[in-house]
């Protein structure tokens, strides 16, 4: 038996739509990690060609919703910046399409997550705008290739606010950006997705209960404790993607 799309079974897509609103809830409620858990449960069920542009489709659903939440929390100037850059990066990947070696993904971006989480805070010069700018260009061409690239964004956007409603709301806006640019490019590269229209719909939906439910956490916070768990998550994150570069090589 199937639900909506004849590549999964009943039980695997409501396995799939529970992930999305847990996974929506630990990003409302800690500023990042949903995106690449859901990667990681979606990557054990969907086919290779699909999952990278179903998952930026659900993700576009899940930011796109947690940002309207957030509407006046969002850094307009900084998204402002970010926008030209991300449709830059997606212009520049679909030009090479190309697949480097995960290790090398998975090892670069790790380290730069660490970084921005322990290191010394990056100079001021580049928090401006060339510097937003160039990071929606990197980010944006990463996501082609990796699949989730929130976490590197999410540490990028930690370094610029320390308000944890303002952090998130930025952050989501940044990525519905970058995933409805990067949904553009696999369109344009071919990819059919009208199969799956009705799973994505059911997926965003429950991410968006899950967004609503961690943004009551998110409230709850005080920002010291926000700062110190965003850290701690995204550097978990980075630790699996290093042992995800280990395995790869």
């Amino acid at each position: 038996m199937h639900l909506l799309t004849a590549s999964l079974t009943v039980k695997t897509a409501s396995l799939l739509i529970a992930t999305s609103c847990l996974t929506s809830l630990l990003t409302a409620a800690l500023g990042a990690g949903g995106g690449v858990l859901l990667l990681a449960m979606m990557a054990q069920f969907l086919s290779p060609l699909a999952i990278i542009p179903v998952h930026g489709a659900v993700q576009l659903g899940s930011n796109f919703g947690r940002a309207l939440m957030t509407l006046r929390h969002i850094d307009w100037r900084a998204l402002g910046v970010f926008l030209p850059g991300a449709l830059m990066g997606a212009a520049i990947g679909s030009l090479v399409l190309i697949s480097l070696p995960p290790a090398v993904w998975y090892l670069t971006i790790a380290l730069f997550i660490l970084y921005l989480c322990w290191g010394p805070a990056l100079p001021k010069r580049a928090l401006n705008r060339p510097g937003i700018f160039l990071a929606g260009v990197v980010t944006t061409f990463v996501s082609l290739f990796a699949g989730a690239s929130g976490p590197l964004v999410a540490a990028f956007i930690k370094q610029i606010h320390r308000d944890r409603l303002r952090t998130v709301a930025t952050f989501s806006a940044a990525m519905s950006v970058q995933h409805a640019a990067k949904i553009g490019v696999f369109v344009h590269a071919g990819f059919k997705g009208q199969d799956w229209l009705g799973f994505i719909a059911l997926m965003i939906v429950s991410g968006a209960l899950g967004t609503w439910l961690g943004l009551k956490l998110l409230h709850r916070m005080r920002d010291h404790h926000f700062q110190t768990v965003f850290n701690i998550v995204l550097s978990l994150l980075a630790l699996r993607l290093l042992w995800q570069a280990y395995v790869a090589i």
